[in-house]
């Protein structure tokens, strides 16, 4: 097919010049599963003194040295509470997790080697030597130390690490922002009802999902009939928003109703590419629209979504400064498959584990507007062009979808 472009082809040129947006400060507490725009260092040192690990007794290692060793209790410190005075020889301090260790005592004897005499007296019946649980001054961290490099992706560790540094906000990639279009005459809403000609739109939600998993925010910005003055209304709401993608659902082919092409390119996009070598997602536009992408996603539901699996997912995977890498495997066909054509294929399949592996199954019918087969597949069998005819447990690439 003279024309058409390889998937992989098309995905460098989707991703050329495509980098990380622009920072922005959040605080720690809106922080989660953002993206550092700069490292985060410490601003304290923790923990900022020796403190006991174990709940026990602070005493001095040469008064435990032999056993049984009788001490007087002369207080307490607990997390928070520092106890004020010092310990000298045959004293002891009572002392709890976190606390920090009194001056003069260089140990802890926990609790469950110790014996309460009546009064102020403990017994020692285990010997403890110096330094034992006790956390040293900056164990965990010292101040100006780089805890986090740019790019980590902030999980509840990182989080809680960041946190006890000090930090109250961080500076974080901003979520690239994805303005959904659809368009056709024939789409309404789900909940409506639909005349004998119309269908429910169910695209924008499955791309918007995809968008969402892939660190994004969505604007959908809901259906434009098949007039060229509607779409570009919803193009232009979507440049007000800021929208770093422009995602449209449908007519981005060059048939009489497929407008919307024309209302981009009328808006001063460069389009860059259309035609796919692949199935389903052949009809898939892609453009720049000054610093906006514009990503034609085809209209039927099935094509939409593994288009947005496989060009959108990375797209927003660099924008929003995130490491973007398909889960390809390998598996073994759980049923024969005839020979392909010119076009790559991605096959919706049943996943199953087996001891060996992965076993895929290809559904037996592939047609593109099938949305139910895509929710039962666990994967997409990947088929070059060209591949030649295989057999029930012949070797292939398996895109995993879940």
């Amino acid at each position: 097919m003279t024309g058409l472009l390889l998937v992989d082809e098309a995905i460098a040129r989707l991703l050329a010049g495509a980098g990380p947006l622009a920072a922005e400060t959040v605080p720690l507490a809106e922080a989660a599963g953002r993206v550092l725009a700069q490292p985060v260092a410490a601003l304290r040192t923790q923990p900022p003194f020796p403190a006991s690990a174990m709940d026990g007794y602070a005493v001095r290692a040469e008064d435990v040295a032999q056993v049984a060793a009788r001490l007087t209790v002369i207080g307490m410190a607990a997390a928070g509470k520092l106890f004020p005075g010092r310990v000298s020889k045959g004293e002891a301090v009572r002392i709890f997790t976190g606390a920090p260790v009194p001056e003069g005592a260089d140990t802890i004897a926990i609790q469950e080697n110790v014996r309460k005499l009546g009064g102020d007296a403990i017994e020692v019946f285990e010997t403890v030597a110096a330094n034992r649980h006790i956390r040293a001054v900056g164990l965990d961290f010292a101040e100006g130390q780089k805890l986090l490099e740019t790019g980590r992706v902030l999980d509840a560790a990182a989080l809680s690490l960041a946190a006890a540094a000090n930090h109250p906000a961080v500076s974080v990639v901003k979520k690239p922002l994805v303005a959904i279009i659809a368009t056709g005459d024939e789409l309404l809403a789900p909940g409506s009802k639909p005349g004998p000609d119309q269908i429910i739109a169910s695209n924008a939600y499955g791309v918007a999902a995809i968008a969402s998993e892939a660190g994004a925010r969505v604007l959908d910005l809901g259906i434009a009939p098949d007039k060229v003055e509607a779409i570009s209304a919803l193009v232009r709401q979507a440049m007000d928003a800021g929208a770093d993608v422009i995602v449209t659902l449908g007519g981005a082919s060059v048939g009489d109703h497929d407008l919307v092409q024309e209302a981009l390119t009328g808006l001063g996009m460069e389009l860059d590419f259309w035609k796919i070598a692949m199935r389903p997602g052949k009809p898939l536009m892609f453009g720049r629209l000054g610093d906006t992408r514009c990503v034609g996603l085809p209209g039927n539901p099935v094509a939409s979504l593994v288009c947005s699996h496989l060009f959108l997912k990375p797209l927003l995977a660099e924008l929003g400064g995130r490491t973007h890498e398909d889960r390809i495997v390998e598996a073994v066909l759980g049923a024969p498959m005839p020979a392909n054509d010119t076009r790559q294929d991605y096959v919706r399949a049943a996943v199953s584990r087996t001891k060996s592996g992965y076993l895929a199954t290809p559904f037996g019918v592939q047609d593109s507007s099938m949305l139910k087969l895509l929710a039962d597949a666990g994967g997409l069998v990947v088929r070059a062009p060209h591949a030649p005819a295989a057999k029930a447990g012949d070797a292939c690439l398996l895109l995993l979808l879940r």
